[in-house]
């Protein structure tokens, strides 16, 4: 449950907004932190999941690199502190204008998807008389049963480069002047809560640096990705992820050269839990099958529910009444605007608070203004 002491100051603000807890996201990410450091681990941060520019600046303090998926992106992860020498940059269809930002800004690496894309790098390189470091994104064909818009390591996915590839991706990149190639890099999904996923993982990235290795490349990094689940469930019982037992597996499972470091990309693992989404109570619809609550915010506000059928436990902030059974609606025009069916809650009456619990990734960075709607304001734990 929410801290009670703030539900009378969310009373005062216009909703719907997105409230952070800054001292669970402080927790979270000091714990991540102390288990990657055990093993030297370096943790970027996913900036796709919120590039909230407090949250942001909150983690670089903490020691975090950052993870990167546009030029804008690097533009804010810098613009908030973080050292472009810890800045990875993905993604499938990196743009002129972008790599050309992230070589004027110096970046670790980039982590390349294609062999256009990498033969793209060297020329833009050579004309700044650069030379880029660049990871190679494998697909590594491993399935991390999560939901299919997620998963991204199978070869049907249009992430990486498979296997099949490797040869004449290798033979390229010996003969190109401008790119060099320190390494390997995957990611297999989002929300994943099965660790033998990543056990399967460690499995297959021994394999495939084997086989670099009988090519004659030893590489002095690298790069497992994130995709590390939270409980949305329980939000309350499970608020920080079991970060000891996934480095665990990876230090256990994980074959790393001497001086070969590992980095790992989180984001929902480090953010998810420390946000909600406020919203007001407009009405009570009682229908002969189903109650519904009606609330201001909507897919607008958070797309999950509609986009991914993913579920977030709504609280009942202002009611201590016995529960009841509803459909947790938002007032856009589209059946998909449902945040919950058949949920228990609260008995609710119109000027209620419900909470959308664990909404710290991809929900305040995915709002939209759909139907023109305003974007939902953010406020902190600690300034409210």
């Amino acid at each position: 449950m929410l801290n009670q002491s703030f539900t009378e100051k969310f009373k005062k603000i216009q909703t719907p907004f997105y409230f952070y807890d800054i001292e669970l996201l402080k927790k979270t990410a000091q714990t991540a932190i102390a288990e990657a450091e055990k093993y030297g681990y370096k943790i970027h941060y996913a900036l796709k999941a919120n590039s909230n520019r407090k949250i942001l600046k909150t983690l670089k303090t903490i020691g975090f690199g950052a993870d990167c998926v546009s030029a804008n992106e690097i533009i804010r992860a810098a613009e908030c502190g973080f050292d472009a020498k810890h800045i990875a940059y993905a993604g499938v269809g990196k743009t002129d204008r972008e790599i050309n930002t992230a070589l004027d800004f110096g970046i670790f690496t980039f982590n390349c998807e294609s062999l256009p894309e990498i033969e793209n790098i060297n020329k833009l390189a050579a004309e700044k008389g650069k030379t880029a470091d660049i990871a190679i994104r494998i697909n590594p064909n491993v399935d991390a049963h999560t939901h299919e818009y997620i998963t991204t390591g199978l070869e049907e996915n249009k992430f990486g480069i498979s296997e099949w590839q490797f040869d004449e991706v290798i033979n390229k990149i010996k003969s190109l002047t401008n790119v060099n190639l320190i390494s390997l890099h995957f990611h297999i999904g989002s929300q994943i809560t099965d660790m033998k996923v990543f056990e399967v993982l460690c499995s297959r990235v021994n394999q495939i640096q084997k086989i670099f290795e009988n090519s004659g490349i030893k590489l002095p990094h690298l790069n497992v990705g994130g995709g590390l689940g939270v409980d949305y469930q329980n939000p309350d019982t499970n608020q920080i992820v079991d970060f000891k037992s996934y480095f665990e597996i990876f230090n256990k499972h994980l074959h790393l050269h001497d001086n070969q470091q590992l980095h790992f990309e989180l984001g929902r693992a480090i953010v998810g839990q420390c946000g909600s989404l406020i919203t007001q109570v407009v009405y009570v619809k009682h229908g002969r099958q189903k109650s519904f609550v009606i609330v201001d915010g909507g897919m607008s506000d958070l797309i999950r529910p509609a986009l991914y059928k993913a579920y977030h436990k709504p609280e009942n902030l202002t009611s201590a009444k016995a529960e009841q059974i509803y459909d947790i609606v938002g007032p856009i025009c589209e059946s998909s605007d449902c945040f919950a069916k058949n949920e228990k809650l609260n008995e609710t009456q119109r000027g209620d608070l419900i909470a959308i619990r664990s909404a710290g990734a991809y929900c305040e960075i995915m709002a939209s203004q759909y139907n023109l709607r305003e974007l939902p304001k953010a406020y902190y734990s600690d300034e409210i």
